[in-house]
């Protein structure tokens, strides 16, 4: 099972291409093999999700698997499904980004890799420390999160 924790400011060259951090590398090495799926964030948050390819085969099971009549269901899938985009880290640890999945998550030369426990989180350093910055909503929590003591 992957354990992806930390932050990790990374940059991306003008082609698209990223350098994934030696640590988060060598676990999805040992996952994976290096196969991942990039994909679309459905949440309000424009960045990306990325899931080492075992790991998002579960995660596309349970998408498909959703009521494709339902207007919310739909629009997670073609988000999700529509951007998922298979890679691979070549010889030096990199990924190439497709430029739909740049355009949608905003993403420029300054990056940020968020570890998530099973996936990774890409964003682009000035969204994600923007949404740092942002007070936190009142929506109620959920049950499971009233019991958290950190």
């Amino acid at each position: 099972m992957s354990n992806f924790l930390g932050s990790h400011a990374i940059n991306m060259d003008a082609k698209g291409r990223l350098a994934i951090p030696a640590r988060v590398r060598e676990d999805l090495a040992q996952v994976c093999g290096g196969r991942i799926v990039l994909t679309a964030n459905a949440d309000e948050e424009r960045c990306l999700l990325m899931y080492p390819e075992p790991q998002w085969e579960a995660v596309r099971a349970q998408i498909e698997g959703l009521p494709n009549m339902h207007k919310k269901a739909r629009r997670l899938q073609r988000l999700v499904l529509g951007h998922a985009t298979p890679l691979e880290l070549d010889s030096a640890g990199r990924i190439l980004v497709p430029p739909t999945l740049r355009s949608y998550a905003l993403l420029e030369k300054k990056l940020m890799l968020i570890g998530q426990g099973k996936k990774l989180e890409l964003w682009s350093e000035e969204r994600w420390f923007s949404w740092l910055d942002e007070p936190a909503d009142d929506d109620e929590l959920p049950p499971e999160m009233e019991a958290l003591s950190l």
